[in-house]
């Protein structure tokens, strides 16, 4: 029975890995690569703003002359939104995740909508934009979150190239190893800025909790190994609409 019952578990475990993967379409079409025929690369980061690290991330995408996606937690915009404004003023662009990053398949109707139109003021506040695009905490989807995001007139986003577990704060050359392996033509690459939006100034004895600086390190690697292989960098709204004509000729020959 124990052996059954772990045999169960595992089966159970395996199937929700499959299903909440971020290439998982079961929930609904959500983004996770751009074209396959186009040298492009799209670099996104969760979680912040969280100052200094941001700050300093966005120091090497202006002196390499890239663009990337920040999809932001809205407490921590709330707490720093110069950084957002920053972000948005250097040509980056910004997606919303969340109030304080929960597991959106916990929220509900209601909840769901209120963080993502809480978020949503506080980055209008911030930098005067309303974004289009979301990711959800966690990839954490279920018909429910996807039909409510869509309703609001979010595109979700996911990625292509698995998580390199910076949150396990391994050196930067071990981030971008584990990064560049995978990434291919359209690639959507998701490394993190912040701690679940953690206002890690309000933390006493906060030390490592916020501590991104592998992660800056880590995109100036990623950015001059990519750029040697003839990559361009784009962000998520770019990759959108450079997927439009492909979306509509292929409506057009349904």
């Amino acid at each position: 029975m124990a052996v059954a019952l772990a045999l169960l578990g595992v089966v159970a475990y395996k199937g929700y890995e499959l299903v909440e993967s971020p290439g998982s379409q079961l929930f609904g079409k959500t983004l996770v690569s751009g074209p396959k025929n186009q040298r492009v690369v799209a670099l996104t980061y969760d979680d912040g703003p969280n100052p200094p690290y941001t700050d300093e991330l966005l120091s090497v995408l202006r002196g390499e002359g890239v663009h990337a996606t920040f999809f932001v937690v809205g407490r921590a915009v709330a707490a720093y939104p110069d950084v957002v404004r920053r972000e948005v003023l250097d040509g980056n662009a910004i997606g919303n995740h969340t109030w304080s990053h929960e597991h959106l398949v916990l929220d509900g109707q209601s909840g769901l909508r209120r963080t993502l139109e809480r978020t949503d003021l506080a980055i209008f506040k911030a930098a005067g934009v309303h974004t289009r695009i979301m990711r959800p905490p966690f990839g954490g989807r279920d018909w429910l979150v996807l039909g409510e995001v869509r309703k609001l007139g979010y595109t979700p986003v996911m990625w292509s190239v698995p998580l390199a577990n910076d949150w396990e704060y391994p050196p930067a050359r071990v981030i971008a190893a584990r990064v560049l392996q995978y990434v291919d033509d359209g690639a959507i690459i998701d490394l993190h800025d912040g701690n679940r939006g953690l206002v890690c100034a309000r933390i006493h004895g906060a030390g490592r909790l916020c501590d991104r600086s592998a992660d800056v390190a880590a995109t100036r690697l990623i950015v001059e190994a990519l750029k040697r292989r003839g990559y361009r960098f784009v962000t998520i709204p770019e990759l959108l609409r450079m997927q439009a004509p492909t979306r509509t000729a292929s409506r057009a020959s349904e």
